[in-house]
């Protein structure tokens, strides 16, 4: 086993995350199979309650793992899939210490941070490094480590001393760092600094750890000056220095990465078995970020939601949206509405903001022309604006402007229905779990069984008979109360194995009203996106009945082939 450790310096959210991802997906291109490991130093036992402002959106995987944003770029990049054991925190390495000590595992040992915790991050890390996370079931041969965080941090000095010993422990050929540092460039003087990269790996090295390689992250190309510079104050050679510059796509790192010999790099100072075939899957990126840069055409989704004022509360449902995107090669414009802006409420307080909202909603100006804007609502929890999510809903299904609604924006459209076409003002859902917050919810990958053929949800996912789909949610619609809903034209087409639980809605005489109680953007892929999403874009686009009649196919014209590829 290979081990690659990803540090950070001079700030946080400095790219490590896609860093650790690239390198990943370049070792995959060779023929390898990698895997990958998060680290967060908080305390907390997961993601699950934390806000979206804190660290973005919580990622959920098949086994239902609430997790850090960075494993949904390792699940994407990589074509993996990972488990709740590939993001460690602190609070996980305390919790399993302290367990094993109530147990009397030690002995009667005083229980310490050295031996005992570090160890125990060594163990986990070793133990779960050779989980499969392939569709194929084999070992991981690298397992790329990325330590959230900067270098420094009082929080993650465990981790820091765990790996320095680790370095020892794995052999040193089987062991490398790579360390992500800032060149800043300040506009006075429009000069690349190195100062705070020296001052970075100097603290580094001091903590017992040497990087192998320096991935400065910077805003324009290095100049070979200030390579030069970094080599010989951080004591590296020049080729041990990377450039990772701001790239059109995120999508490019990987090609950047390559294009500097990363890949030699590591063959050399880890004796990896790299093949010498073609590396397809890099030719596929190059092709995928080539025809990204070259979109004219335009497509503007409005997301409508309460954590509009941080992008990553969103992620995955902007990269659903993107990968979609580029599958009927339509560049895409996300304009954020926050939901609570569109509340009557609003309008009495700032009548400016509400109107500006609305607009925002309800057109968007490109190329001169007006077009209507198509509408997502993704998940949420929370009273806060959920009134202006459900006029949202209302907008979209009076004025038959494509919708889809993920989780709770499924269920207000429920809401929505039967409030102004039922005329209902009673409850329609029930708790799932109403205990205590953390890990409680129905979590995980399920099974959605469709219940009808005539059905555009099923037919965009290949006419399959169900789906297994990514769950995050506490609240359930009541069976009981579907059938009223059903005589007035808004099908509950997809149903649970039990056929107790409401999965998909779908709305008759619309050109696309879908609701889906999974969040399917966690299993969207760049080359393969999410046929939610895509049935949304699809539409937006004008193109969901002739792709449809093709059988789910797109032509080449317009992009990437499906189901088939």
């Amino acid at each position: 086993m290979k081990y690659i450790l990803v540090t950070g310096g001079v700030i946080s959210g400095i790219g490590k995350g896609i860093i650790a991802s690239s390198v990943g997906t370049i070792l995959k291109s060779c023929g390898l199979h990698v895997t990958a490991i998060k680290i967060d130093p908080y305390i907390n036992i997961d993601a699950g309650t934390f806000s979206p402002y804190e660290h973005g959106e919580v990622f959920v995987l098949d086994d239902g793992g609430e997790v850090d944003l960075d494993l949904g770029n390792y699940e994407r990049f990589l074509d993996i899939r990972l488990t709740k054991d590939n993001n460690l925190t602190t609070g996980k390495i305390y919790q399993s210490v302290i367990n094993k000590e109530r147990r009397g595992d030690y002995l009667g040992k005083t229980v310490q941070v050295v031996p005992h915790i570090t160890d125990a991050i060594q163990d986990w890390v070793m133990r779960q490094a050779k989980v499969p996370v392939d569709d194929d079931d084999v070992e991981p041969q690298v397992c790329v480590i990325e330590l959230g965080g900067t270098v420094g941090d009082i929080e993650s000095m465990p981790f820091i001393e765990a790996f320095r010993q680790f370095q020892f422990k794995v052999k040193r050929e089987n062991f490398c760092n790579i360390h992500v540092s800032l060149v800043p460039q300040p506009s006075a003087t429009g000069e690349q600094k190195t100062k705070p990269t020296q001052n970075s790996v100097r603290e580094l090295r001091g903590l017992g750890l040497s990087p192998d390689l320096i991935m400065c992250r910077c805003s324009t190309p290095l100049d070979n000056s200030v390579k030069e510079k970094i080599s010989m104050f951080c004591h590296v050679e020049p080729e041990q220095v990377i450039c990772v510059h701001d790239v059109s796509s995120i999508y490019r790192v990987p090609l950047l990465l390559e294009n500097q010999g990363v890949v030699g790099y590591f063959c050399r100072r880890l004796n990896l078995p790299i093949e010498t075939k073609p590396r397809k899957m890099l030719a596929k990126w190059k092709e995928m970020s080539d025809r990204s840069d070259r979109l004219l055409e335009q497509c503007s989704i409005a997301l409508v939601g309460k954590y509009t004022k941080f992008s990553d509360s969103y992620a995955s449902v902007i990269k659903a949206l993107e990968h979609s995107a580029l599958a009927i090669s339509h560049k895409l414009e996300v304009k954020y509405v926050d939901s609570a802006d569109l509340e009557a409420s609003r309008l009495q307080e700032e009548p400016v903001r509400y109107h500006e909202a609305w607009q925002k909603l309800c057109s968007a100006n490109l190329n001169g022309v007006l077009l209507l804007r198509r509408i997502v609502i993704p998940g949420g929890f929370g009273v806060r604006g959920t009134e202006g999510k459900i006029q949202a809903i209302s907008w979209a299904r009076k004025q038959k402007k494509p919708f889809l609604g993920v989780c709770l924006g499924m269920q207000l459209a429920v809401c929505e229905f039967a409030r102004n076409m039922l005329d209902w003002k009673g409850e329609i859902f029930y708790k799932h779990n109403p205990g205590q917050m953390g890990g409680t919810m129905r979590l995980g990958k399920r099974r959605t069984i469709f219940k009808t053929k005539n059905s555009i949800l099923r037919k965009l996912y290949g006419d399959v008979d169900y789906v297994e789909e990514r769950h995050r949610h506490r609240f359930e619609v009541n069976p009981e109360l579907t059938q009223h809903f059903e005589e007035k034209g808004f099908r509950f087409v997809g149903q649970d194995v039990e056929g107790e639980r409401m999965e998909v809605i779908e709305l008759d005489d619309h050109p696309y009203f879908v609701g889906v109680q999974y969040h399917p953007e966690f299993t969207s892929r760049p080359i393969k996106p999410s046929p939610p999403y895509l049935g949304l874009l699809l539409a937006a686009a004008g193109r969901l009945p002739g792709y449809l009649q093709k059988g789910c196919r797109l032509s080449p014209r317009y992009g990437l082939m499906f189901p088939e590829q």
